[in-house]
């Protein structure tokens, strides 16, 4: 029996990772809600670190940065006024970096985010941050049907344990691969965050 392929590799697509340089880095919901209290991830600061890693490369390359942010209710997961719903200080946006506001797991609906992309006239996207199985999947799932090419930088992204509806936990590791194996078959390439010069 023959290795599986991804249906991106069986069309015979350019899976090389785009230079960052000459895309868009899009920062996901990387906020403290998912350090401490009932959001908290295992390896969020893991996670953190390739992501601060990634983003000094990406500012030093000229990457077009856009951090985006989930907007919960006031007192609720996510209050933006309040210190869980801030974006990690390391992570902090330079006054050229927009900071857009979602409050659905994918970061185009409901928000400018595709407009603001589609004005840097690059077609590559990099994808980072929380949680890999909501937003980051949502978010890569809709640029394919926009007619973005994206990567995720899969180190730099991380999740949670899930229930498994049986009584049961999914440990959020698998969670994290399995979401970044059903993503590779057809709408990103996965690469780690090292790989993206």
């Amino acid at each position: 029996m023959t290795a599986p392929k991804t249906l991106l590799e069986l069309a015979g697509a350019d899976l090389n990772p785009p230079k960052l340089g000459e895309s868009c880095l899009v920062l996901i919901d990387i906020q403290n809600e998912y350090r401490a209290g009932p959001l908290a991830l295992p390896d969020a600061e893991t996670a953190i670190a390739a992501a601060v890693r990634l983003l000094g490369r990406a500012r030093q390359s000229g990457a077009a940065i856009f951090h985006v942010a989930h907007k919960g209710r006031a007192g609720s997961l996510f209050d933006r006024e309040a210190e869980r719903g801030a974006i990690v200080a390391s992570l902090a946006p330079l006054a050229s970096e927009p900071v857009i506001e979602k409050a659905l797991p994918n970061s185009f609906a409901g928000t400018d985010l595709q407009t603001r992309l589609a004005a840097t006239g690059r077609n590559d996207i990099v994808l980072v941050g929380f949680m890999t199985h909501m937003c980051v999947s949502s978010t890569a799932r809709a640029a394919l049907d926009l007619g973005l090419r994206t990567t995720i930088a899969a180190d730099a992204c991380a999740t949670r344990d899930l229930p498994d509806g049986r009584g049961g936990t999914l440990a959020a590791r698998i969670i994290h691969e399995v979401a970044l194996a059903e993503l590779s078959d057809r709408f990103a390439l996965i690469a780690r965050s090292d790989a993206l010069k």
